[in-house]
């Protein structure tokens, strides 16, 4: 019980951290509130679970800072939103917030180890309205297609033509663009079948790359 108390203050604290560089939306608020990041985190890093830092995490990834988690949730813009598709799963945390904003959340991961804990963080925290898929995820999931909003949690040079056709009509698409070698948070709305852009802030990922990993 304290521990879980003690988490809970901590985790109000990252929140109020979190604001102090970028006003949140109320419902984005609480759903920062509800999830434990604790849990999401490598085994060893609890202690930094709440700081505004990327941690490291197998395979050479990494968990994003919060505070980027944060901006990455609010510019997709969600009330009212139905399904979104997340491009790199990674230790499930994005996805998790995403689940307390959205009613369905499709995940993708190119890496199984990856996807695996992912898929167990899951179910221990009870949460039932994400749906993953080991595969490469620049390819989309056709099958739930499509979506009303699409999250790249790994930088790309190019978006793939095949998810702007999976992605719904007035859907937004939010990713890191590496452009003359520069990270830039870029949305693109699609209206009446065209795709526009907006470049919104610089930031760092990780980039998206080819394949599979077992």
């Amino acid at each position: 019980m304290v521990d879980k108390l003690q988490n809970s203050s901590r985790q109000i604290l990252m929140v109020d951290e979190i604001e102090e560089h970028f006003t949140l939306y109320a419902d984005v608020r609480e759903a920062f509130l509800e999830v434990n990041r604790e849990r999401f985190v490598p085994k060893g890093f609890g202690q930094m679970a709440f700081k505004l830092d990327a941690l490291p995490m197998q395979q050479k990834q990494w968990i994003s800072s919060p505070l980027t988690v944060a901006k990455m949730t609010q510019h997709l813009e969600l009330k009212g939103v139905d399904s979104v598709l997340e491009i790199g799963c990674g230790s499930g945390y994005q996805a998790a917030i995403l689940s307390k904003l959205c009613r369905r959340v499709f995940t993708i991961e190119r890496i199984d180890s990856l996807l695996k804990e992912a898929k167990e963080r899951f179910r221990a925290e009870k949460i039932n309205n994400i749906f993953t898929r080991f595969d490469d995820g620049q390819r989309g999931w056709k099958a739930y297609a499509p979506f009303d909003r699409i999250l790249f949690s790994a930088t790309a040079k190019e978006i793939p033509t095949i998810l702007f056709e999976q992605l719904a009509e007035g859907g937004i698409l939010l990713a890191p663009i590496e452009k003359d070698g520069l990270q830039i948070i870029t949305r693109y709305h699609k209206r009446e079948g065209k795709i526009s852009s907006e470049t919104i802030e610089p930031c760092l990922f990780v980039p998206v790359l080819d394949g599979r990993v077992k």
